[in-house]
């Protein structure tokens, strides 16, 4: 049996293929984790190859089966009918396993047969066989898929405000590489929000300083530090050059001693991934700036 083996990583798309040769499956908002069970052992490799079985006990026990197995998929937490990384990382944080659940998505190995040169649908249908015939429960979940028009799903997806899908080619082999075999589309939650103060740089601005109206309070909400030019970058900063404050407008004032703090009449549109558990924002992207009427 092998050990850690290197995963198959999708390639970014902006639109999801269609076609009988594609399947279709949720992007789980989560912590890619490669299951290896040997004879009543387990081990649970990170993408990068650390062992995180003892984090990750309670659902290596869910996985009760007599052989061996390599088992591809993610650890997640379900929060508010979706998968929460922030939630995820909350849990981890305190050493809860109680909510973790693991969607299993591929089968790497099974009983001393190596089935990476499989079709990726084979594997699908050898995993589904893998989880009936030993009735593996939750913690442990069969990741459900679709094939054909993965456009539809993926605008489901959106509406459901999951990360994305994933769409892989159904007749090919697992490559241990990020291929055009795995494609990812990923749906975005777009904000307009007051900017709270900017880093400088010799351009313009380095970051944005965002916060949040909440009832009267004005909460600090975090930053953002890409999606612009140089260009705007200097037109942003030519803009709050007009609103500079000589303290934080924010309610409970946090520490920034690169921060230049503004009135709060510029709002930023931004894209971002998620909100943390610490209500901050994450994987953002600058869209535009406006000033308030």
């Amino acid at each position: 049996m092998p050990g850690f083996i290197k995963p198959q990583l999708a390639t970014l798309r902006g639109k999801a293929p269609s076609g009988e040769h594609w399947l279709h499956e949720i992007k789980y908002d989560g912590y890619r984790i490669q299951l290896h069970l040997e004879h009543g052992k387990a081990k649970a490799f990170t993408r990068t190859g650390l062992n995180w079985i003892k984090r990750f006990s309670l659902i290596a026990a869910a996985f009760d089966i007599p052989g061996e197995a390599i088992i591809d998929g993610e650890v997640v937490v379900v929060h508010e009918g979706r998968t929460s990384f922030s939630e995820l990382q909350a849990d981890l944080a305190k050493g809860d396993q109680d909510r973790l659940l693991f969607y299993a998505f591929d089968l790497l190995w099974l009983d001393g047969k190596d089935l990476r040169k499989l079709q990726q649908l084979e594997r699908k249908r050898l995993l589904k066989e893998l989880f009936d015939t030993h009735a593996l429960e939750a913690p442990a979940l069969f990741s459900e898929y679709v094939v054909g028009d993965g456009q539809r799903l993926f605008e489901h997806a959106a509406k459901l405000n999951y990360e994305g899908i994933i769409s892989k080619r159904a007749d090919a082999p697992y490559r241990s590489e990020r291929t055009e075999a795995w494609l990812k589309v990923k749906s975005v939650h777009k904000g307009k929000f007051p900017v709270v103060g900017f880093v400088k740089d010799a351009a313009g601005v380095a970051a944005l300083y965002l916060g949040k109206q909440e009832g009267k309070e004005l909460v600090y909400l975090g930053k953002v530090g890409t999606g612009w030019s140089r260009t705007i970058s200097g037109q942003i900063r030519k803009q709050l050059d007009t609103v500079v404050s000589p303290k934080s407008k924010l309610t409970k004032p946090i520490r920034k001693p690169k921060a230049t703090w503004v009135e709060p009449r510029f709002y930023a549109d931004v894209e971002y991934r998620d909100i943390t558990s610490e209500g901050l924002l994450r994987a953002s992207s600058f869209k535009g700036l406006t000033k308030s009427k």
